[in-house]
């Protein structure tokens, strides 16, 4: 049996149909099915196409797509990662590391400042509703792009809502770090309180990454990911 284009888009709904909302996903289970299938015609050419299908489909076991997608997940991960390092890095050469220096001594002097706890956790607060409200608008734009059947890829996904709640989690652990010790940063020795501006100057530069860097990058990013990307979105 020779697939035809309508043979391949009833894939595409099948997968969909089986919890894979993601194009890319969906493309690689769509060509391994499209190669199963043929080959089961040749074996068992009295077939309809829809049995071949299932066939293939029993093929992936009792969880179905979900080792397939959740492998996808991981090669995804581990690609946003190294996107993620690779700006980072950026921020410890000329010329940004001057603007690094700038924030870090700023802090830095800032919390000499009597109460500069409360300004710091103040600030990491703004940071945190901030990332809550870029993540919730973004599962927003995915759920509209879902229920339209719109083409979203993994990493597409992944660079408008994958923040990893690192800023929620700094501060927690400098709101704990306070209640633990309940001494004032203004108190507390140079080197103390060069620690808790390093370590603030980089969830600054992390949040300013994922946050607005690589989305405004996104486009770029995923054309060097996906080859497919851009005649997939023009389609």
């Amino acid at each position: 049996m020779k697939l035809t284009n309508t043979h391949i888009e009833n894939l595409y709904k099948f997968t969909r149909k089986h919890y894979v909302y993601y194009y890319d996903v969906q493309s690689e289970l769509v060509d391994h099915l499209a190669n199963d299938i043929e080959e089961i015609s040749e074996e068992f050419p009295k077939l309809t196409f829809e049995d071949a299908r299932d066939k293939s489909f029993k093929k992936f076991g009792v969880f179905g797509f979900m080792d397939v997608v959740e492998a996808k997940q991981k090669q995804m991960n581990k690609r946003y990662s190294k996107i993620l390092w690779r700006f980072f890095k950026e921020w410890f050469t000329l010329p940004k590391i001057i603007i690094t220096l700038s924030l870090f001594l700023s802090l830095f002097l800032i919390l000499k400042i009597e109460y500069s706890e409360y300004i710091l956790l103040g600030f990491l607060f703004i940071l945190v509703v901030i990332d809550l409200t870029k993540q919730t608008i973004s599962r927003r734009k995915d759920k509209k792009k879902a229920k339209k059947q719109e083409k979203i890829f993994l990493l597409e996904s992944m660079i408008g809502s994958a923040r990893n709640g690192f800023s929620g989690l700094m501060f927690v652990n400098i709101f704990n770090t306070m209640n633990a010790f309940k001494v004032s940063f203004s108190s507390m020795e140079n080197h103390w309180l060069a620690l808790v501006a390093f370590s603030s100057t980089l969830v600054i530069i992390l949040f300013y990454v994922t946050g607005y860097l690589i989305p405004q990058k996104a486009e770029e990013l995923l054309i060097e990911t996906y080859p497919e990307y851009k005649l997939a979105k023009s389609l």
